[in-house]
């Protein structure tokens, strides 16, 4: 049992809330699901949809073809009618004209109008889409209250229950009971992730995708004892984050690429200064504003070189909004372990996605802070040389006596300014070293498909779900056996899985949203080894398992 489900309309016409609601009322009817959002840069008119994938297993990403439409605007009809399926459906007001059989006109206005208020529509074309899919619609009244005051969810659910009894149910959509699974998007669990690790201070600027971090964050202030600040740039966002590490919180700040540009200063600062610090880069495509509501994987190249000079630090690519709450818990102790900024590269796909995850498992949570509580050396030595590269860190004012001094020019190990050529070559090894402790400790890339697959994909970040349901129907439907590689530690870059399944493959297929495929030359330049083909897609759009299935088939 799976259908997939538009709904579509122009900006101010309620797609997103309709939308959340919609998956909410799913959820609550036991489905599991997978949706995306696509909407353009304006308040008000363009095009805007939600796409809702449900199931009644465990999905991890859309597809493209429609089972049915909720079309809020006849232009949604005109965009989409060419994916609907024949059997599919499309519900629109009776004002709309429109030749094709399939479609379902009704007096959703004028319904909307008789309940009392012209702006439930959208609940009335909702009510009738789950009546002809045969959802129940039970918790409609809970649902509506989570998003409206009482007087305004009342009219909603009245418009949802008059909507269901203009049409018979075209299908058998019910299923038993609910599970305790959440319903969560990926910049929501960044945004757990970091309350889970201890997060105490965040900064950011808003700035699309990354924004609804710093949203989720701030209505958590008061439960979760957080500082979120809306600084007045991003220049001042990472400065602020790199204030309140020194001074022993948790901090981290998130912005989007052309935010990132701004912070690259403060990154070369945090690693010269040795400070933790957690920073989520929510890519779009660029370069300046770019497609600021669209995605894309085109900034890879640039956290891991980005700001002048050469210093350690970690990125991590986040695949699934499971791995986005995990990997920001331990992107905090590896920030506090190594004393680096640790990058969680995420992008516009999967900070919008909505999926059902199974409960996070807080009991395996640990908050590893590395702080010394006392120090050997009398004075405090703050960039000690040690083997590992790793200096004693003491929070300033915590032990009398010791001076935590600290220098965004090179300094010697007491933090003080220096021009010496020894001490630069010692603090730049020094620091240099963490690097070599940090690969011990690197995680595999996740690996789907056939063991001795003689073709190899290699892929990174959120395109693990459509990589993986198309390994799956290759898989399925030829004699060729198919696997993937699909990375989330991806600098330093960990190489023995990578190596290992390469040796066996007969052909290497990159798979990554950007145009010059940045993950292939990063593995060339690493391990020497070369991609003989790459499927790439940069126009702003997901990348979809038929995509990657034809543009694969095509090079067979």
């Amino acid at each position: 049992m799976e259908y997939n489900i538009l709904i579509g309309g122009a900006a101010g016409q309620g797609v997103e809330t309709l939308s959340s609601v919609f998956e909410k009322m799913l959820k609550r009817n036991g489905f599991k699901l997978f949706s995306i959002r696509d909407y353009m840069s304006r308040i008000r008119g363009g095009h805007n949809f939600a796409q809702i994938r449900f199931a009644d297993r465990a999905l991890h990403s859309h597809t493209e073809d429609l089972d049915g439409i909720i079309a809020l605007n006849g232009e949604t009809i005109d965009y989409h009618i060419n994916r609907l399926k024949p059997e599919g459906f499309v519900i629109c007001d009776n004002a709309v004209q429109h030749e094709d059989e399939r479609v379902i006109r009704l007096p959703l206005t004028d319904t909307a109008r008789e309940i009392g208020n012209i702006r439930v529509s959208g609940s009335v074309a909702l009510g009738a889409a789950m009546g002809l899919l045969g959802l129940k619609l039970d918790e409609a009244e809970n649902v509506y209250n989570q998003f409206f005051r009482p007087d305004i969810a009342n009219i909603n659910v009245k418009a949802i229950l008059e909507g269901s009894k203009f049409v018979r149910a075209r299908y058998n959509s019910d299923l038993s009971g609910q599970d305790d699974s959440l319903l969560i998007n990926g910049n929501q669990a960044v945004a757990l992730g970091a309350l889970a690790a201890g997060c105490k201070f965040y900064s950011a600027y808003p700035m699309t995708p990354s924004t609804s971090i710093m949203d989720y964050l701030a209505s958590k202030m008061t439960d979760a004892e957080i500082v979120v600040e809306q600084a007045e740039d991003e220049i001042a966002a990472i400065n602020m984050a790199i204030g309140a590490s020194y001074a022993g919180a948790r901090a981290m700040t998130g912005t989007s690429g052309g935010g990132f540009s701004l912070m690259v200063e403060g990154l070369g600062l945090a690693g010269m200064l040795e400070v933790p610090l957690v920073i989520a880069e929510v890519q779009r495509p660029g370069p300046v504003t770019g497609f600021p509501t669209r995605t894309e994987q085109s900034d890879l190249k640039f956290v891991i070189s980005a700001s002048q000079g050469e210093f350690p630090r970690m990125v991590i690519a986040l695949r699934t909004p499971e791995d986005a709450f995990y990997q920001t818990v331990r992107a905090f102790n590896i920030a506090d372990k190594y004393q680096i900024p640790v990058i969680l590269l995420s992008d516009q796909f999967l900070a919008d996605s909505v999926v059902t995850v199974k409960p996070f498992d807080f009991d395996g949570i640990s908050h590893d802070r590395y702080i010394a509580h006392d120090v050997e050396d009398r004075p405090y030595k703050r960039y000690k040389v040690t083997p590992t590269g790793i200096s004693p860190r003491v929070i300033p004012g915590k032990i009398p006596g010791v001076i935590v001094a600290v220098d965004s020019d090179e300094h010697d190990e007491f933090g003080y300014i220096t021009e010496s050529a020894q001490v630069r070559i010692d603090m730049v090894d020094k620091r240099m070293r963490k690097l070599e402790l940090l690969r011990q400790e690197l995680q595999e890339p996740w690996f789907t498909g056939e063991e001795d697959c003689e073709i190899l994909m290699l892929a990174w970040g959120s395109t693990w779900g459509p990589v993986a349901e198309a390994v799956s129907m290759l898989n399925a439907g030829q004699d060729k056996k198919y696997g993937a590689l699909v990375f989330g530690d991806i600098w330093p870059l960990p190489t023995g899985l990578l190596m290992e399944k390469c040796k066996k493959a007969r052909r290497i297929i990159n798979v990554e949203q950007n145009a010059t495929g940045q993950l292939a030359s990063l593995v060339a330049e690493t391990t020497g080894m070369l991609c003989d083909f790459s499927v790439l897609k940069y126009d702003g759009r997901p990348m979809s398992p038929r995509y990657i299935i034809e543009k694969v088939r095509g090079m067979e």
